[in-house]
């Protein structure tokens, strides 16, 4: 197992309301990756940190807001990335990752729900935090 994740971490970063901000978020999930020594399962938290980003940009954050990027890494080897805003978004719909699969969008948390070990999203005053984790370290 990870020795760095035996230990809880967590670390947190606030993005604008900007599409340029999913690559500074992958980057940032990235480099924590690296600073805690995950090396396995890189990929698939990469791909759920730019859907989540991306879905709160698209339907999350308010004009004017933004959201935050959250990774914790706990000491059963799970990595949690959560993000979370200040949106109104019907928590329903969220719930419900299957989309219409010849659409030109909305599969992101499709993906989430395949790729991640668990995912779920729940409320908070305001909005609404989406996550999803993955078991590392044990490889």
């Amino acid at each position: 197992m990870n020795e760095q994740l035996q230990q809880a971490h967590t670390r947190e970063a606030f993005y604008r309301r900007d599409r340029r901000s999913v690559a500074l978020a992958r980057t940032f999930a990235r480099d924590t990756l690296t600073d805690w020594g995950i090396t396995d399962r890189v990929d698939d938290v990469l791909l759920c940190v730019s859907e989540l980003a991306t879905n709160a940009i698209l339907h999350g954050a308010p004009p004017g807001r933004g959201y935050a990027l959250r990774l914790c890494g706990h000491r059963d080897a799970v990595l949690r990335v959560e993000v979370r805003d200040s949106g109104t978004g019907d928590l329903r719909k969220v719930n419900t990752p299957y989309r219409d699969l010849d659409a030109d969008s909305g599969r992101g948390l499709l993906l989430v729900s395949v790729v991640a070990d668990k995912w779920g999203v729940g409320e908070r005053a305001p909005g609404k935090a989406v996550w999803c984790e993955f078991v590392v370290g044990q490889g």
